[in-house]
């Protein structure tokens, strides 16, 4: 068995039926864990394409939703990849905008995360987090102030539980995706100006694709990141590097 092997291991996924959380569903599978694809919508397509694994109802819309499932069984790994987004200028942003994306980006992750701790501190067990961040934990971004808000919170999250328990075998860190091909960036990457501008700034010169985000999960999940406590691993071709 290798260090980066997720053999005898179970992994929840949130939003796992598309993007991003669909690709790291599949590489935690590819690694060998049984994989939780929590999600409000069916996740057939990502798991016809994972040995061991099921659909776990889940709308994050509600923060707590996912707190009765380290009730109920043991889950050894928690990616929080579930999350949303609106876009207004910010003279005209709402409350019901702010507090929606805060309830599902932040809220549920940190609550999602408080439950998993609790399952596996009274078990007396490990476990590994792994949050997903954004650019926007970094930079500021234009006309997504509630986005950019909980994806900073996201990062601070993870320190500070990365604080509070990597002394007791719990693994806490993030990743900050770049620009990926997903359906959240068609329209960028079918606009060609806008395309060319994004990857006039990218040294790796492509956009990434989602299963560079499943690598790095599985990654971070794995043993052989055992000695990683709250990091934010840029997975962005070198954009923030410029």
């Amino acid at each position: 068995m290798t260090p980066f092997s997720l053999e005898g291991k179970r992994a929840l996924v949130t939003g796992a039926n598309t993007g991003i959380g669909q690709a790291i569903a599949i590489s935690m599978g590819a690694a060998g864990a049984e994989v939780l694809c929590g999600a409000r919508r069916d996740c057939d397509e990502t798991l016809s394409r994972i040995a061991k694994g099921r659909h776990v109802p889940l709308d994050l819309a509600d923060p707590m939703a996912a707190a009765p499932l380290f009730e109920e069984e043991r889950i050894d790994i928690l990616v929080n990849n579930a999350g949303t987004i609106r876009r207004a200028d910010s003279t005209e942003f709402t409350e019901a905008d702010w507090d929606d994306v805060m309830d599902v980006n932040l809220k549920a992750v940190f609550f999602t995360c408080q439950a998993f701790g609790k399952a596996a501190l009274s078990e007396g067990r490990g476990g590994a987090i792994v949050n997903i961040a954004s650019l926007l934990s970094f930079q500021g971004g234009i006309r997504v102030p509630s986005y950019t808000a909980a994806k900073h919170g996201v990062a601070g999250i993870t320190r500070l539980l990365a604080n509070e328990w990597a002394a007791k075998g719990i693994n806490v860190n993030a990743i900050a995706p770049g620009y990926i091909v997903t359906n959240n960036t068609e329209a960028l990457r079918n606009d060609p100006e806008r395309s060319r501008q994004i990857l006039e700034r990218i040294p790796a010169g492509r956009w990434g694709d989602a299963s560079d985000i499943g690598e790095a999960a599985v990654f971070l999940a794995s043993p052989a990141a055992k000695y990683v406590h709250g990091a934010v691993l840029n997975v962005d071709g070198g954009w923030l590097a410029r």
